[in-house]
C-alpha cells in the first residue's frame, strides 16, 4: 500500500495542474511559447528585409495592402480588467521586429559567415520583444508610434505588438530631486494622451512605466504624491483603449516590499487594467518573482501579472560587502548595471508554472547599454552585439538556482571575473 502513495500524489499533481491550465485560458487556445514557428529555428536564408524606412513608407505599405484582421480569438475579453477573465495573452500571433538590433545583427553575421555566433545570438533574434517609447521617442512622437503599428500590420499581417511606455523622469536621485515639477507632469500626462490616441483600437500589450514606482523614493517627498497621481492618469487613459492589454510598474522581488507596492499599485487604479509586471530591469530569478508576485496579487485583488525574464536565466549578481567583519555587520550589493556573465531566462511563454502568471516575456532588451559601467557603451540605449551575443550564450530555462551553482554557475567565477568591482 505505501508504494502507491508516489502514484497518487502524481495524478493529484496533474489534476491539479490541468485545473490550474484550465482556469487561466480556454482549452481551445492552448497554452505555449510566444515564438512563431517559422522562427523556432534559424532560416537557411535570410528573409528578405521590410521594404522602407519611415512611417510615409508603411502607410503607403497599407493602403496598397491591407491587413487581413488580427488574429487574436476573438471571444477573448483582451483588456481583462477582471481577474477572472481567462488570460488574454494566448491564441495570438506576436510580433517579431525584423529592424530591431538583434535580428539585424543575426543577419550581419549570417551574411559574414560567423556561422556560431550568428546561430547564438538568433536565440535572442527570433523572440518577441518590447518595442520602448518615452521622451526620447521624438520628434512626432505620435507618427513614429502610427508608423510602428503600420509597419507591424505591413509586415506581419494581423500580428500583435508589445510595447512600453517609459515616459516618466528619473534622471537623479536625491531628497531635493523635483523630476522637472508640475510642470513636467502635465507633459508627461499629455504625452499619454497623445500616445493613446495613436494606438487607437489597435490590439496591443502594453509594458507601462517601468521603474516608476520602485524609484519612487529618488524623488523629494513632496513629489512623491505628484508621481502616483500623474501615474494615475496614464492608467486612466490607457485604460480605456478598446483593445490594449495593460500591466503596470511593480518593480522586482528584489527591491520593494511587497505591501508597499500593492498599496501604490492601488492608488493608480491598477483595477482599471489586466495586471502589473515584475524584473523588468532587474536579474532576479522567475521564481523569486513569482513568490513576491503573488504577494502583491493577493493584495490587489487577485490581479495577474507578468515576469520579464529576459535578464534572470543566471540570476542577480549579489555579494556581500562587509562593514564589520567583527561584528558580523554586512550589506547586500546588487550588481545592477552590466553584471558579467548572465543570460537570457525562460523563453516568452503562456505556459507559466503559476496560474496567476499570464506570461513570461522579454520586457527589457537584451543587448542595450544601460550606461558605461562595466564597458557599456554611450549614449544609454545603444546596441552592444558583445553583452547581447553573452545574453544569448548563456540563456537558461532554469527558474531558480539549480543546486551546487553559485552566481548562476555551477563554475566558480571570482566576484571580479563577473563585474563586481568595475
Amino acid at each position: 500500500m505505501p508504494r502507491l502513495a508516489p502514484i497518487l500524489l502524481t495524478v493529484v499533481a496533474a489534476l491539479v495542474g490541468a485545473a490550474s491550465a484550465s482556469a487561466q485560458t480556454p482549452t481551445t487556445y492552448p497554452l505555449g511559447r510566444l515564438v512563431p514557428p517559422e522562427l523556432a529555428e534559424p532560416p537557411a536564408t535570410i528573409p528578405r528585409a521590410p521594404i522602407g524606412e519611415y512611417p510615409e513608407d508603411w502607410a503607403e505599405c497599407l493602403a496598397k495592402n491591407p491587413p487581413p484582421p488580427q488574429t487574436y480569438p476573438r471571444d477573448l475579453d483582451v483588456r481583462g480588467a477582471d481577474p477572472a477573465a481567462p488570460n488574454p495573452l494566448v491564441g495570438t500571433k506576436w510580433f517579431v521586429d525584423r529592424m530591431e538590433p538583434a535580428y539585424t545583427q543575426w543577419a550581419r553575421w549570417k551574411r559574414a559567415g560567423q556561422t556560431t555566433d550568428a546561430d547564438t545570438i538568433w536565440r535572442l533574434a527570433r523572440e518577441p520583444r518590447f518595442r520602448w517609447f518615452g521622451r526620447f521617442t521624438r520628434p512626432h512622437m505620435q507618427k513614429k508610434v502610427r508608423g510602428f503599428l503600420d509597419r507591424v500590420q505591413c509586415d506581419q499581417p494581423g500580428a500583435v505588438p508589445m510595447m512600453v511606455v517609459m515616459r516618466h523622469q528619473g534622471r537623479s536621485c536625491s531628497g531635493k530631486y523635483l523630476a522637472g515639477g508640475l510642470a513636467e507632469d502635465r507633459r508627461t500626462m499629455k504625452w499619454y494622451d497623445d500616445f493613446a490616441a495613436a494606438i487607437g483600437d489597435d490590439r496591443v500589450v502594453i509594458a507601462f512605466e517601468p521603474d516608476s514606482l520602485g524609484t519612487m523614493d529618488c524623488l523629494a517627498p513632496r513629489r512623491r504624491d505628484d508621481r502616483l497621481r500623474m501615474l494615475r492618469h496614464g492608467v486612466d487613459v490607457l485604460s480605456q483603449l478598446p483593445n490594449a492589454t495593460v500591466y503596470l510598474e511593480a518593480g522586482a522581488s528584489d527591491w520593494e516590499p511587497a505591501e508597499r507596492t500593492a498599496k501604490q499599485l492601488r492608488k493608480i487604479g491598477i483595477h482599471k487594467v489586466r495586471g502589473f509586471m515584475l524584473n523588468v530591469t532587474h536579474h532576479d530569478w522567475t521564481r523569486s518573482n513569482i513568490l513576491h508576485g503573488l504577494e502583491i496579487s493577493r493584495r490587489v485583488g487577485g490581479k495577474p501579472f507578468i515576469v520579464s525574464t529576459s535578464y534572470n536565466g543566471r540570476g542577480p549578481l549579489h555579494y556581500r560587502k562587509w562593514i564589520n567583519r567583527a561584528k558580523h555587520m554586512w550589506r547586500t550589493i546588487n550588481v545592477w548595471c552590466h553584471p558579467g556573465l548572465r543570460g537570457l531566462g525562460p523563453p516568452p511563454t503562456t505556459a507559466t508554472s503559476n496560474r496567476k502568471v499570464d506570461a513570461y516575456m522579454y520586457v527589457n532588451r537584451p543587448g542595450y547599454s544601460a550606461g558605461a559601467c562595466n564597458g557599456g557603451p554611450l549614449p544609454i540605449g545603444s546596441w552592444w552585439a558583445e553583452r547581447g551575443l553573452m545574453y544569448a550564450q548563456y540563456q537558461t530555462a532554469w527558474e531558480s538556482p539549480p543546486r551546487d551553482t553559485k552566481h548562476g554557475h555551477y563554475r566558480h567565477y571570482s566576484l571580479r571575473a563577473l563585474g563586481a568591482f568595475n
